[in-house]
C-alpha cells in the first residue's frame, strides 16, 4: 500500500500512484522493516529535480521494479527540501562511499537507519540488478553488510563532528579569501570553475563587501563581470526574469531549467547591492526583473513564496523556454523575428536540443540608444505573450521557512535601493513602481505567513502548503534565515514586533542548537535522533545553518545593543574561520558576515517624520558600510531600540551613527552623515 496520498510535499505526491509501496519518513516505516527483517530503501529527491523524474518514470512507475522493491524492502520516499536533516546525513554517507553526491539519492539501510550502500541515479536495468544484489547480500551476507554500515556511520560521524580549530575571522583571512576567489575566477566567462557552473551569489556578495571595505578594484571587477555574464546568458530568463539553477556549460548558455527560490532570492540581493554601490543600469534591470519574477511566479497569495519551478514541462526539459528562428518569426513577424534572432542568438543550428536555442543577450541593451531599448522591450513583451501560451512547468508550492527568509531579506533590501534611485524621469519608472508595489506585498505576505503559521509554540516549523504547516521541525538554517528576515522587516517598517520575533527565534537557537566551542548543530537537541547529528559549516546552494544564524545574530545585536548576541556570533564565526582561509568558494556567506563584523557593523538611526523620503535616510542607505543596519522613524517608537532617546535636534531630522556600540555626535546634514560613514 502506497502511503503518500496524504503528504503535504508535492514531491511525495508525485509518487503517490507508484506501484512501489512507499512510506513517508516515519518511525512506523523502520518498525515495519524490523518486523519483516528486511532492509530499507531510502529515496531522496525534490519536486523540481529532472533526474528524479527520470528515475521515477524508468523505475518507480514500473510494475516489475515495484514488485521487487515491495517483496524485499521497506521503501521510504523523502523530500530533501522538507527534511534537510535526513538529506544531510545520507548525503554525507553517499559522498563518503562514492566520492560524489546528488539527487535522486538512493540509499540502502538497516532497519535502524544505518546506511550500508549509497548511490544516486540508476538506470532501470542497473537498478533492478542492484535490488537483487542487495536483497541477496542481506539474506546471505548479513554480517558483512552490518560491518559496512558501521564503517559508514563512523565516517558520517567524523564528517559531521563539531569542534576543531578556531580562530578570529580577521581582515587578513578575508583578504586571503578574496585572493583565492581571484585565482579561481574564470576571467573569460565569469564565475568560478567549469561546467556545470552555478551562480556564485554568496561569493559575489562577499566580494562586493570586500571591495567596499578595501577599495579593491579586482573584487569589484569579478563581481561586475560575473553579474553581466550571467545576466546575458541563457541561465537568466530574458523574458520573464529570474535565474535557472545552473548552466550545463562553462559560459552560462544552456541552463538546467529549474528555477529555485533560494537562488533567485540570493541573486536579487546581489544585484540590488551591485546597483546600490555602482548605480549600474544592468544591475538595476536584473534586480527589478528578479523581484518581479519572485512576486509574479513564486508568490502564493496570502502565503509565502513557493519553492521552485520544475525543470521539465510535460516531461520535456526546456519545452517552455527554447526557440527556433521560425518560432520567433511566427510570434513577431519577419523583420522583428530576424532582429530578435540576432539579438538573442537564436540560430538554425541551435544552442540547445533539436535545433532550438535558449535566449541569450548578444549585445548590451541597458546603455543602447533609446530606440533600440524601446524595440527590445516591445519584442520581449510580445515573445512573453507567445511563451505564456505554451505549456508551463509545474510549481512546487510548498513554503520553506529558510528560503522564504532569504526572499524577504532580499526584497527588503531591493525596496530600499529602489526608493534610493527612484526617478519619475526614468523611461520605465512606471514598471519599477509596479514591481516595487507587488514585491512589497509579496514580502509582507511571506513575513506574516511565517509569523502566523510556521511559528508553533515558539518553535519554527520547516515547511507549509496551502496555509497548513507540516510536522518537520525547523533546522538551524530556518532559524537563521527567518530571524535575519525579521530583522530586515524591522528596519524596513520600523515595527517593533519583527524585532521581538527575531529575538525569540535566536533565543531558541542559542538554547537548542548550540554546540561546545561556539559552533552549532543543524538540528535541535530535542529533534528526532538520526544516525548522526548534522553540523555542516560550509555554504553550498544556500547559506549553512551556522552562517545564517551568525548573520541574524549580528543584525539583531546591532539593532538591540545586546552584546551577548554579538559574542555568540563571533564565537560561531571563529569555528568557520579556518575553513574560510582554505576553501573560500564554500564559505561565501560566512565571509560576507565576517565583513559586516569587521566593519562594525554600523548602527544608523535617523530620527525623522518621513522615514521614506528624508534625504538623511537616502544617504544612510546609499553610503551604508558592509552589513550596516538602518532604522528610520519618529523618536522613541515602542519596540525600536535604535530610536530610543534619540530626538530631533533643533526640530530637524537627525542621524545617529554608532559602530560597535560606540556612537558619534548627532548630525543633521547629509554631508556630515556621509563623512561619518566614509
Amino acid at each position: 500500500m502506497n502511503r503518500l496520498a496524504d503528504a503535504t510535499s508535492p514531491y511525495l505526491l508525485q509518487h503517490a500512484d507508484n506501484p512501489v509501496d512507499w512510506w513517508p519518513w516515519s518511525p512506523e516505516a523502520f518498525a515495519e522493516a524490523k518486523r519483516r527483517d528486511v532492509p530499507v530503501l531510502i529515496s531522496v529527491g525534490y519536486a523540481a529535480c529532472h533526474w528524479c523524474h527520470v528515475m521515477a518514470h524508468e523505475s518507480f512507475e514500473n510494475e516489475q521494479v515495484g514488485a521487487l522493491v515491495n517483496d524485499d524492502f521497506v521503501a521510504i520516499k523523502v523530500d530533501r527540501e522538507e527534511r534537510p536533516d535526513v538529506d544531510a546525513v545520507y548525503m554525507t554517507a553517499t559522498q563518503a562511499m562514492t566520492g560524489q553526491g546528488g539527487w535522486p539519492m538512493t540509499v540502502f539501510a538497516t532497519p535502524d537507519g544505518t546506511p550500508f550502500f549509497c548511490g544516486t541515479y540508476f538506470p532501470r536495468a542497473n537498478f533492478v540488478r542492484l535490488l537483487e544484489s542487495v536483497a541477496t547480500a542481506w539474506r546471505d551476507q548479513r554480517e558483512a553488510v552490518l560491518r559496512q554500515g558501521a564503517a559508514v556511520v563512523e565516517a558520517i560521524g567524523g564528517a559531521q563532528a563539531v569542534g576543531g580549530p578556531t580562530a578570529p575571522l580577521t581582515a587578513e583571512l578575508l583578504d586571503s579569501a578574496a585572493d583565492q576567489l581571484s585565482r579561481e575566477y574564470d576571467a573569460t566567462n565569469g564565475g568560478f570553475g567549469g561546467a556545470p557552473k552555478f551562480p556564485p551569489h554568496m561569493n559575489l556578495l562577499f566580494l562586493l563587501r570586500h571591495h567596499q571595505r578595501t577599495g579593491s578594484p579586482r573584487s569589484l571587477e569579478i563581481a561586475r563581470h560575473t553579474a553581466e555574464a550571467m545576466a546575458r546568458g541563457g541561465i537568466h530568463d530574458q523574458l520573464a526574469g529570474g535565474f535557472a539553477r545552473y548552466s550545463v556549460d562553462a559560459h552560462w548558455t544552456v541552463p538546467h531549467f529549474e528555477k529555485m527560490l533560494y537562488d533567485n532570492a540570493l541573486l536579487l540581493r546581489f544585484y540590488a547591492e551591485l546597483w546600490r554601490l555602482t548605480g549600474d543600469r544592468m544591475a538595476r534591470r536584473v534586480a527589478r526583473d528578479t523581484a518581479r519574477f519572485l512576486a509574479d511566479e513564486l508568490h502564493r497569495a496570502g502565503e509565502g513564496f513557493a519553492s521552485a519551478l520544475d525543470a521539465d514541462t510535460e516531461g520535456v526539459e526546456g519545452l517552455t523556454y527554447a526557440w527556433t528562428p521560425a518560432q520567433l518569426v511566427e510570434a513577431l513577424g519577419e523583420e522583428d523575428g530576424r532582429w530578435a534572432g540576432d539579438l538573442f542568438e537564436v540560430t538554425e543550428a541551435g544552442t540547445f536540443e533539436h535545433g532550438t536555442s535558449v535566449l541569450r543577450l548578444a549585445r548590451d541593451v541597458d546603455d543602447a540608444d533609446p530606440e533600440i531599448r524601446a524595440r527590445w522591450r516591445d519584442v520581449v513583451g510580445r515573445l512573453l505573450v507567445a511563451r505564456d501560451a505554451r505549456p508551463q512547468p509545474a510549481r512546487d508550492d510548498k513554503v520553506v521557512a529558510a528560503w522564504n527568509g532569504l526572499a524577504i531579506t532580499a526584497i527588503a533590501e531591493f525596496l530600499r535601493v529602489a526608493a534610493l534611485y527612484a526617478s519619475p524621469d526614468d523611461e520605465d519608472a512606471n514598471l519599477m513602481e509596479g514591481v516595487t508595489i507587488v514585491a512589497d506585498g509579496a514580502m509582507r505576505d511571506a513575513a506574516e505567513h511565517l509569523a502566523a503559521v510556521h511559528i508553533v509554540d515558539g518553535r519554527l516549523r520547516r515547511a507549509s502548503r496551502d496555509k497548513v504547516v507540516g510536522e518537520p521541525a525547523g533546522v538551524l538554517e530556518d532559524y537563521g534565515c527567518v530571524a535575519e528576515a525579521f530583522c530586515a522587516m524591522h528596519q524596513l517598517t520600523g515595527e517593533g514586533r519583527w524585532l521581538e520575533l527575531a529575538g525569540g527565534l535566536l533565543d531558541v537557537a542559542l538554547a537548542r542548537f548550540a554546540a561546545p566551542g561556539g559552533g552549532f548543530y543543524d538540528t535541535a537537541d530535542d529533534a528526532e535522533q538520526l544516525v548522526a547529528r548534522p553540523a555542516d559549516p560550509t555554504d553550498n546552494a544556500t547559506p549553512s545553518g551556522r552562517s545564517a544564524i551568525v548573520a541574524a545574530l549580528v543584525a539583531y545585536a546591532a539593532l538591540t545593543g545586546e552584546s551577548r548576541y554579538r559574542e555568540a556570533a563571533e564565537a560561531a564565526l571563529a569555528t568557520v574561520a579556518p575553513i574560510v582561509g582554505r576553501h573560500a568558494r564554500f564559505t561565501g556567506y560566512a565571509a560576507t558576515v565576517g565583513e559586516a563584523l569587521l566593519s562594525g557593523p554600523y548602527e544608523i538611526a535617523v530620527a525623522t517624520d518621513d522615514a521614506v523620503g528624508d534625504p538623511l535616510v537616502a544617504a544612510a542607505v546609499r553610503h551604508a558600510p558592509p552589513g550596516a543596519v538602518v532604522v528610520a522613524g519618529r523618536p522613541d517608537q515602542p519596540g525600536v531600540p535604535l530610536l530610543a532617546d534619540r530626538p530631533l535636534v533643533d526640530g530637524r531630522p537627525t542621524a545617529y551613527v554608532c559602530r560597535g556600540f560606540v556612537c558619534q555626535r548627532p548630525v543633521t546634514s547629509v554631508d556630515d552623515l556621509v563623512a561619518q560613514l566614509g
